[in-house]
């Protein structure tokens, strides 16, 4: 044993194991401050990404409102150990995802929503314009077409740039590809009222992904299951496809996300058809001029509650055209209303004439009264921007 080991070693083994004997720090706690929960650092990491200007303090502030309390010098710490700067540096960079949602509200995506159709004729394609603002998500149908011909876009882009019911607004960017359907008349008038053009690159629907994407949400989950007959079958399509609306969490400083609404242009007589919840969207569809399907007590069900069933057209719209001698025709034409449709109205006025005419005298006294002055003064400068739009664009056409 002399010779294998010192005496020294033997004594330095025993000591070890009478310490280890009494060696109690696998029950003791471990020292110092308990560590940040993994959920809040990752919800400081957060923060100090979507908001690049905050500080240590305001992220605290931030905090605080969500019910965690933590010190300033702990999310300086969180971020030096994610290797992020502070407030001051941060402010001079930026990515490209921040940078282009800064910019969303200025954003709107244009494109064609394709079908084929069965018609006596065979198959037939349609063509949807439809305008998807990029920040909401909302959806403008601009209108339904089987020949997106020069005059057909030109009026659609006269309808997009109506002052103070225009999709396209003074400073705003129309993102499209660069199809042939937008003629040079459509990209003037647009660019008249100040929206610049944004065409995308040859053969990269990529960079118009928005608009991609919603159609192709529409075709997968409501269009490919449908065979559509004629016309009235595509716009009226009834099939809903039922799928969660996925609402996302705001964070501080961004606006709520609710469910998006896909609309029509208020001007247009419309029928909402709930035909899709693509992609997570909420969608309502509105399109101009469709009509009421058919079946038993067709002509009962067109009149609901003083107004023609699928449309925002009522009762005392017709009367009031009747009242003043306009035929049926132009009537039908006006509003965008079938042969079916306003028979049954002819024939609801005939059961409830007394009822509606006394209605119809209180509107006409109401009418003859005049609106309020504040009423009166946003109706005369309505009508001044629109005169003063009317001959800017006389002028520029000249």
């Amino acid at each position: 044993m002399a010779t294998i080991v010192k005496p020294e070693t033997i004594l330095a083994w025993c000591r070890t194991l009478v310490a280890r004997k009494f060696d109690g720090s696998r029950q003791r706690k471990t020292t110092g401050r308990p560590p940040v929960d993994a959920t809040l650092e990752a919800l400081v990491v957060r923060l100090s990404q979507e908001n690049r200007s905050w500080g240590y303090d305001r992220i605290v502030g931030a905090l605080q409102h969500l019910g965690y309390t933590i010190s300033d010098q702990t999310v300086g710490n969180i971020l030096k150990r994610h290797g992020m700067s502070p407030a001051p540096e941060r402010q001079k960079t930026t990515t490209w995802n921040e940078f282009i949602r800064t910019h969303m509200d200025v954003l709107v995506a244009t494109d064609f929503l394709t079908a084929e159709v069965w018609t006596w004729c065979g198959l037939v394609t349609y063509y949807t314009l439809f305008f998807l603002r990029i920040d909401t998500r909302e959806v403008h149908l601009a209108g339904v077409t089987r020949h997106p011909d020069q005059r057909w876009m030109t009026q659609i882009a006269r309808n997009m740039t109506m002052a103070d019911w225009s999709v396209l607004a003074p400073g705003q960017y129309l993102i499209h590809d660069r199809d042939g359907k937008y003629c040079p008349a459509f990209q003037q008038m647009i660019e008249a009222v100040g929206v610049k053009q944004i065409p995308i690159a040859p053969r990269s629907p990529n960079l118009n992904a928005y608009a991609e994407r919603w159609i192709r949400s529409v075709k997968d989950e409501a269009l490919s299951r449908l065979i559509l007959f004629g016309e009235r079958s595509f716009k009226g399509c009834p099939q809903r496809v039922h799928r969660p609306v996925s609402h996302r969490t705001a964070s501080p400083g961004e606006g709520q996300y609710g469910p998006d609404v896909l609309a029509a242009p208020p001007w247009r007589a419309a029928r909402s058809h709930p035909m899709s919840r693509a992609a997570g969207w909420a969608v309502e569809i509105l399109l101009p001029g469709d009509r009421v399907k058919r079946g038993p007590n067709k002509a009962r069900r067109m009149i609901v509650k003083n107004r023609i069933a699928g449309t925002r057209i009522t009762v005392w719209d017709v009367l009031h055209y009747l009242e003043t001698g306009w035929s049926r025709p132009e009537i039908a034409a006006t509003l965008h209303l079938s042969d079916a449709q306003l028979d049954a109205v002819a024939r609801y006025i005939e059961d409830h004439k007394e009822e509606l005419m006394a209605v119809h005298r209180q509107i006409e006294a109401r009418k003859a009264r005049g609106n309020p002055p504040e009423i009166t003064a946003k109706l005369a400068q309505s009508s001044r921007k629109l005169q003063e739009w009317l001959k800017q664009h006389h002028e520029t056409n000249t």
